[in-house]
């Protein structure tokens, strides 16, 4: 009696798609935990906003929306790119995958410069009142998870320049851009708390 030879993609289709499942529902966790995180530190916002009788603090003027505004929609654009990667590697497309993800990354570098004067330009630090506290508290962790998504970008653009990923194989591009988009979708959360909403006063 022969033996039955079991083709070596089917074979290794099991393993990879548990390691998918596992890559992915790891990063859905993480993202879970952090926007826990961002959600209290947001709730603490508004709750000192209503229990002080001036807001902000200390005679500290409102955000400038000058540059936060266009800045912004940089951050939020980049979602798109990185979709468009995604979409491309899908179907083998890995000149698309390169470009997408560069260009996401040049706009994520581009928030970060601007992040970084605007915390040089303000007038006040984080030990000065409680508004300074969780102002640099909530914009500087997002701005952290910024930089790790960049991180990220990294390694994920390196492994498509050494051509380790393909249409069957792009796990790291998708844990990639679930974690980039959150760090989207939560500036979409902190920016009309902490820019917008003080000018509404």
């Amino acid at each position: 009696m022969s033996a039955v030879t079991v083709p070596t993609d089917v074979a290794l289709r099991p393993s990879r798609s548990r390691s998918h499942g596992t890559a992915w529902w790891g990063m859905a966790m993480l993202i879970a935990t952090e926007a826990t995180i961002f959600l209290v530190l947001l709730a603490s916002y508004f709750f000192l906003r209503a229990t002080a009788k001036e807001w902000p603090l200390g005679g500290i003027e409102v955000p400038e929306l000058r540059l936060a505004l266009p800045f912004s929609f940089v951050l939020w654009g980049s979602s798109l790119p990185v979709f468009w990667a995604e979409a491309g590697i899908r179907r083998g497309n890995v000149r698309r995958l390169k470009a997408g993800l560069f260009t996401a990354f040049v706009m994520g570098i581009a928030f970060v410069a601007y992040s970084l004067k605007d915390f040089d330009d303000l007038h006040y630090g984080w030990r000065d009142n409680a508004y300074g506290s969780i102002y640099y508290l909530i914009v500087g962790l997002h701005l952290t998870h910024v930089v790790i998504g960049l991180a990220m970008s990294v390694v994920v653009q390196l492994k498509a320049w050494t051509g380790r990923l393909t249409r069957e194989r792009h796990v790291t591009v998708e844990v990639f851009g679930l974690y980039w988009h959150f760090v989207d979708v939560v500036w979409l959360f902190v920016f009309p708390s902490l820019f917008l909403s003080p000018h509404w006063q």
